[in-house]
């Protein structure tokens, strides 16, 4: 079963991390990165490693406007409260092997080198297309 663990950075005061990583010193960061790093060895290493990425904050949001010309906002900003910054995605035996990872990989260290305990998204990937709805 293929999971996304999907991780939100959140850029102001919060009462789980206390200090954004926007204000890590630059050995934090690194410290931060490396523990990704070696998690998604030791995916590797156990075959339950898919692909991971980490995103910037920087983006563009784009819909169709229905004649063609498709509005496009900036954002989301660095200055949100919420935004996506990465995501890794596994391939595990069972939901609770993904919930066991994905709590395992909430414990990176952050401001200090505690681990920041941060919320991850577990998702499914859509293996089938939805039911469909008969009445």
């Amino acid at each position: 079963m293929r999971y996304l663990l999907l991780k939100h950075y959140r850029g102001g005061p919060d009462p789980v991390t206390d200090t954004p990583m926007d204000q890590w010193t630059p050995q934090e960061v690194q410290d931060h990165f490396q523990f990704m790093s070696d998690f998604a060895a030791k995916l590797v290493a156990s075959g339950e490693f898919v692909d991971s990425q980490a995103l910037a904050a920087q983006g563009t949001f784009v819909r169709y406007d229905g004649e063609g010309r498709p509005p496009v906002t900036d954002g989301p900003f660095a200055e949100t409260k919420d935004l996506i910054a990465g995501w890794m995605a596994i391939d595990v035996d069972s939901y609770e092997r993904a919930l066991e990872l994905a709590a395992e990989l909430s414990a990176a260290p952050g401001a200090g080198g505690e681990p920041i305990h941060e919320w991850l998204e577990v998702r499914p990937f859509l293996t089938a297309p939805p039911p469909t709805v008969t009445e």
